[in-house]
């Protein structure tokens, strides 16, 4: 079973990141349930090997192409990040280390395998990818964009994935407005 996992979550990431056009230094922020991906209820049945085989692909795809890595935490830690230092210098950091109860295994899976661990309340990604209902939109840049993936779940877990553009100020209709006052 975590073959397969592993094997869709790698396709997912390199579809996104694809799609996305991410860049080495972006930030893909990632919410992951592991009970919605063993086919249980959101918080009913965390999975520690679930969450790490996620992280595990997750960076399998990501650090050969320098893309960091936000993992969100569940709602019991308000949905913090756990993300390397270097992602984020000089961001505010928070004192928090996520459990699978409290932050979710996934969350505790990249606590454990980050090389500089720390917890932020908040981060602006660059892309996302919704494992299992998480609700990852509060840490996107804006405009976020939704990304159609060829996968439509990981184990039984639907995903949503999203890019995000900048944002179009101004333009003709802004122009006209301007020469009416």
């Amino acid at each position: 079973m975590y073959e397969e996992i592993q094997a869709q979550v790698r396709a997912v990431t390199e579809e996104l990141c694809a799609a996305a056009g991410l860049r080495a230094g972006q930030i893909l922020v990632v919410g992951c349930s592991s009970s919605e991906i063993g086919g249980f209820r959101m918080g009913t049945q965390s999975s520690p090997e679930a969450g790490r085989t996620v992280f595990e692909a997750l960076q399998s795809v990501l650090v050969p192409l320098g893309i960091y890595l936000a993992a969100q935490c569940c709602e019991h830690l308000n949905r913090a990040l756990i993300v390397e230092r270097a992602a984020v210098p000089g961001a505010e950091i928070v004192n928090v280390v996520p459990q699978p109860k409290a932050g979710g295994s996934f969350a505790t899976a990249a606590y454990a395998g980050f090389s500089d661990p720390v917890a932020l309340e908040s981060i602006r990604a660059d892309a996302g990818l919704d494992i299992g209902g998480t609700l990852i939109g509060m840490h996107l840049k804006q405009v976020a964009v939704p990304v159609k993936l060829t996968l439509r779940q990981i184990g039984e877990a639907h995903i949503t994935a999203a890019r995000v553009r900048p944002k179009f100020i101004g333009g003709v209709r802004a122009v006209y407005d301007m020469d009416l006052a």
